[in-house]
């Protein structure tokens, strides 16, 4: 039976590469365009009636621009790390350490600034690096080691924030504020606070801009480069894309990397808005992705996954989170939402591939 698989898979991918893809895959493929189409049509069908319950309910307070444009801020945090967690799921694995990478990577980026004295740049190559190298880790214990993506991303999550606690005595820290004794480059505060706390027309936030240009450069990769297409590949039949010498565990640990560089990236964006940063900043992050990127359209199983679908679920789940807190549904009350939604994400995701798979 593996024999048969690898057969069929491997002669798909060759006839893919080739682009001698035969009527019967063509129309399947038609079939699971239109399966696309159809989820983000009612995504955005979702989209549209929550927005609306929202601002019935808050009497027009939900769609005021000062509102909307908090919950666009919101949106692009969460769509720059599930973006790179979307290249995790599409390979087939998942990843639990990007929380921690977050946190980490704004207080090393802080303390590296603040506390050693170093340039920003200097201290924001410091992050992006670290970030790199939790990446590596992911990726080789779960493709040296064979220990399951779940556990090995798990571990690292509890390593990293310890290593937060570590360099940081559990403090705040703030470049506007640092400290006794210290005096901070003018020049250098303003460069950093200016990547992500710009005054752009109509009042859009700079992070906006950041999401989109993230966005168009992870539709690339995903969508139109060879790099996607075997990631769609191995996460949808890795035994193939082992026949068919594509190097699985090479693209593994790249998308390790990607979603460590993603989450990296969005703490300093972060950081560089809000003017400080804390130790636990990445604790509320993994679930709200989770269910965002799941509810976009990507798998659990491996091999689907889109970038418009990711930003529409990261929308949705902006909108979930702001319109709760514009209510005063209180802390407790989001969170136990929070979790009923991301079960209800996956519970939707086992059901599509059980239908796929019978169909």
């Amino acid at each position: 039976m593996v024999k048969s698989q690898v057969k069929e898979g491997s002669v798909a991918v060759e006839q893919v590469q080739s682009g001698s893809v035969p009527a019967a895959q063509a129309g399947e493929g038609r079939r699971r365009l239109l399966q696309e189409f159809g989820r983000t049509a009612g995504l955005v069908g979702t989209i549209v009636l929550v927005m609306a319950i929202f601002a019935i309910a808050s009497d027009g307070r939900f769609l005021q621009p000062e509102n909307l444009l908090g919950l666009l801020r919101y949106m692009s945090t969460l769509a720059i790390v599930g973006l790179g967690l979307t290249v995790v799921l599409i390979v087939g694995e998942i990843d639990l350490s990007f929380g921690a990478v977050y946190g980490f990577s704004g207080m090393i980026t802080a303390v590296a600034w603040i506390s050693w004295g170093w340039s920003i740049g200097m201290a924001i190559g410091l992050a992006l690096a670290s970030a790199i190298l939790v990446g590596l880790f992911n990726g080789f214990f779960t493709t040296v080691t064979k220990i399951p993506s779940f556990i090995a991303t798990l571990g690292a999550s509890t390593l990293v924030f310890g290593f937060t606690l570590l360099v940081s005595g559990s403090a705040t820290f703030s470049p506007m504020q640092p400290g006794p004794g210290r005096t901070m480059n003018e020049e250098q505060v303003a460069f950093f606070r200016g990547l992500s706390n710009q005054d752009l027309p109509l009042g859009l936030p700079m992070g906006a801009v950041w999401m989109v240009v993230i966005a168009l450069g992870f539709w690339y990769l995903i969508s139109k480069s060879l790099f996607g297409f075997r990631l769609k590949a191995i996460g949808g039949n890795p035994i193939a894309a082992q026949f068919a010498r594509i190097p699985v565990r090479r693209y593994k640990i790249w998308s390790f990397v990607i979603c460590a560089m993603s989450a990296a990236v969005a703490a300093i964006l972060v950081f560089a808005f809000i003017g400080s940063v804390q130790p636990d900043s990445g604790a509320g992050l993994l679930f709200p992705t989770f269910a965002a990127v799941v509810i976009g359209g990507a798998s659990l199983s491996g091999g689907r996954g889109t970038v418009l679908g990711t930003l529409l679920g990261c929308l949705l789940l902006a909108i979930l989170n702001n319109g709760l807190a514009l209510m005063a549904a209180g802390a407790f009350l989001q969170q136990i939402f929070i979790g009923v939604v991301t079960i209800g994400a996956v519970v939707l995701d086992q059901a599509t591939q059980r239908w796929r798979r019978d169909a």
